[in-house]
């Protein structure tokens, strides 16, 4: 019996070695494909598609300059007391939470467009029953409204946006929702300076109005298409985005294949995958973290926690302020996600906030002892001094408050969306969209429902410490957040089911 000879060592291997190289020339593929693109029509849609975030914003807001000016009032139907004024104020986050809700129902039913497009009809409805109240019941009605359509939108614009763009310049258009909601806001601020409050509610239509009519123009998610079996319209929409020169193809093979591997619609038996539940799990825990490290209740009675400071201006100033560093991180944020990365980005932001909260705590409890026998009351009973606190500590409170906004917008605000877009698999997307929103709204109202309590019964500094203990979590859970950059979703999802990092090394290594 003749002895076995062993293989040469290469010989052993061939099915390892041709599967990376495989990989590599895959890679290299994608990333040739996606540099010949180009994004006009692309950033047509997306620009269409985010006003209706600027919208979010403007709603958002809509009480600022309203409720002073319903407090003063001469109607007395109309007339707002400071219960009726928070409810005002508040009500606006439930019907945002009930949008979240329906959404889960109507991305995958609608399609993400249709659901966009059909906010528009109980946010046009909210708008003039607010231009035209006779009672303050029409005014919660309007708010209520107008929060559920910013729900449906908050839900499926993100993954409107994420599906129709390409991983070269994702990281940058993911960010154009946080933005244009943010100059919706600073929109119904300036407004508010020369407009009275039934014509800022007619303003608000303008917005809703444009988006509908330019979003009619506008292709479907090419992914969802697929789905749903339209595989000509899916193709038309891929030409339309990407244009008729290159490869749409490849692409197209890449969507489907996803598509088919993962079927149609998610079950209940699903979620005990982990391809399921982890990514579930990252995108809803980012929107529970994200609120409870309290930008919503800072945001809201922003005016409130400077006069309850010693601070070196007029808080009507200071929040000015406040809302153009908001508006220049979120843009810095945009253009730096594709090239620094999404968890570098997260760190970064945490720290930032927690640096930052933890300096505005320590610096009411500091006043609060130095000068607890003044005039200025700051929660809790006691008071601080604006005259008698020293000039040089009197910049505290504002830089603190504008360096916790611009951590939050540099990071926390847009990549929470960003992510929650790209981790969620295609058969849950929709229907995890709308339980990020409607998780994300019932925290942010129990957090600005909390914190004039809180801040009247135990200070205003406890707030402040509980945002910081909830940003050191923020840095600790951001440890188990995959790095997005550059990648496609099929690759993100590809690393989900099957576990290997493989398939999320960047391009640059192969450049």
């Amino acid at each position: 019996m003749e002895p076995s000879v062993r293989k040469p060592l290469l010989d052993q291997e061939p099915a390892d070695y041709q599967t990376v190289r495989e990989q590599q020339m895959a890679r290299e593929t994608e990333k040739a494909y996606y540099g010949t693109l180009k994004n006009g029509r692309l950033l047509c849609a997306v620009l269409a598609a985010v006003l209706g975030n600027f919208n979010f914003g403007f709603a958002l807001v809509y009480p600022s300059p309203v409720i002073p000016a319903l407090e003063k009032t001469s109607i007395p139907s109309l007339k707002l007391t400071e219960q009726s004024g928070s409810w005002f104020g508040s009500v606006f986050s439930i019907g945002v939470a009930i949008g979240g809700l329906g959404t889960m129902y109507f991305n995958d039913r609608l399609g993400r467009k249709r659901s966009i497009m059909f906010s528009a009809l109980p946010s046009a409805i909210g708008y003039l029953l607010m231009a035209s109240a006779q009672e303050v019941w029409m005014l919660l009605v309007g708010r209520i409204l107008t929060g559920f359509a910013g729900g449906v939108t908050s839900a499926s614009i993100p993954v409107y946006v994420s599906e129709i763009s390409h991983p070269l310049i994702r990281g940058a258009l993911g960010s154009c929702p946080q933005i244009m909601a943010v100059l919706g806001s600073l929109s119904l601020y300036a407004l508010g300076l020369i407009l009275p409050w039934r014509w800022l509610a007619v303003a608000g239509e303008v917005p809703v109005l444009a988006m509908v009519i330019i979003l009619c123009f506008m292709p479907y998610s090419p992914r969802f298409l697929i789905s749903k079996g339209k595989e000509d319209d899916a193709i038309s929409a891929l030409i339309w985005l990407r244009g008729k020169d290159v490869d749409y193809w490849w692409e197209y093979e890449q969507i489907k294949a996803t598509v088919n591997q993962q079927g149609q619609s998610i079950s209940w038996a699903d979620i005990k995958d982990p391809y399921i539940y982890k990514p579930v799990l990252i995108a809803v825990m980012m929107r529970l973290l994200q609120q409870l490290s309290g930008v919503t209740p800072v945001i809201v009675y922003l005016q409130l926690i400077f006069e309850s400071t010693a601070v070196i201006l007029p808080a009507q100033y200071d929040a000015v302020l406040v809302g153009v560093a908001r508006l220049a991180s979120v843009a810095i944020a945009a253009f730096s996600m594709d090239k620094a990365g999404r968890k570098i980005l997260l760190y970064v932001s945490a720290s930032i906030m927690l640096a930052s909260s933890l300096t505005m705590g320590l610096y009411i409890t500091f006043t609060r002892e130095q000068f607890h026998n003044s005039t200025a009351l700051l929660g809790n009973g006691d008071h601080v001094s604006l005259a008698s606190t020293p000039s040089g500590l009197k910049i505290i409170p504002l830089l603190a408050i504008v360096i916790y906004i611009i951590g939050y917008a540099v990071g926390w605000g847009p990549i929470t969306w960003l992510l929650m877009s790209e981790v969620l698999p295609l058969k849950t997307r929709g229907v995890v969209s709308g339980l990020c929103v409607l998780a994300s709204w019932v925290t942010a109202f129990a957090t600005t429902k909390a914190f004039p309590i809180v801040k009247v019964a135990f200070g205003l500094e406890v707030p402040f410490y509980f945002f910081s203990v909830i940003c050191v979590v923020n840095l600790i859970f951001t440890r188990w957040i995959p790095e997005t950059r550059g990648k496609s979703l099929e690759r993100i999802e590809s690393y989900f089911r099957t576990g290997r990092k493989s398939f999320l090394e960047s391009f640059r290594r192969h450049e």
